[in-house]
């Protein structure tokens, strides 16, 4: 039993290790505001499998960010002379990443293209311009959050 616990406290060192990397916060981020929006607010109807489809989309991305970490973690560890075939490996896992995020933005837009919700969004706004005032505050601090967060070592 202890290794298994063992087992989730290094995955958690493994998801603070993620969060030193610029683009897995980006994404963290997206999907932040896009669940805080579902959440928050009643303007989008979702169904079980339309949240399942988001979740699904949102973790495949999360995790392909973190495949690409490990992965560039080792090709670096094996050496810092540049090599084609360490690049050929770093961009596969890049590109990885890339089309998980396709991915996931087509599944983001098949679900949440409602324009209902979206006159609902922009009515609310309307009544509410102290909000977007909110909003844009909210974007400042995640951009400085996503773009000038240390990173710490190992990242």
């Amino acid at each position: 039993m202890r290794s298994f616990a063992k087992a989730f406290v290094y995955a958690g060192r493994g998801v603070a290790l993620c969060l030193r990397q610029r683009n897995f916060r980006f994404h963290l981020s997206l999907a932040a505001y896009m669940y805080g929006y579902l959440l928050l607010y009643d303007w989008f109807t979702l169904g079980r499998a339309e949240w399942a489809c988001l979740l699904l989309a949102t973790f495949a991305v999360l995790a392909a960010e973190a495949g690409n970490t490990a992965l560039e973690a080792v090709v670096d560890r094996i050496g810092t002379d540049r090599h084609p075939l360490a690049a050929r490996a770093k961009d596969a896992a890049a590109g990885a990443v890339l089309l998980c995020a396709l991915g996931a933005a087509a599944v983001g837009f098949v679900v949440l293209w409602q324009p209902k919700a979206f006159r609902y969004m922009a009515a609310y706004y309307a009544a509410h311009p102290w909000m977007l005032a909110a909003l844009a505050f909210s974007l400042v601090l995640t951009a400085l959050f996503v773009f000038c967060l240390r990173r710490g070592r190992g990242g």
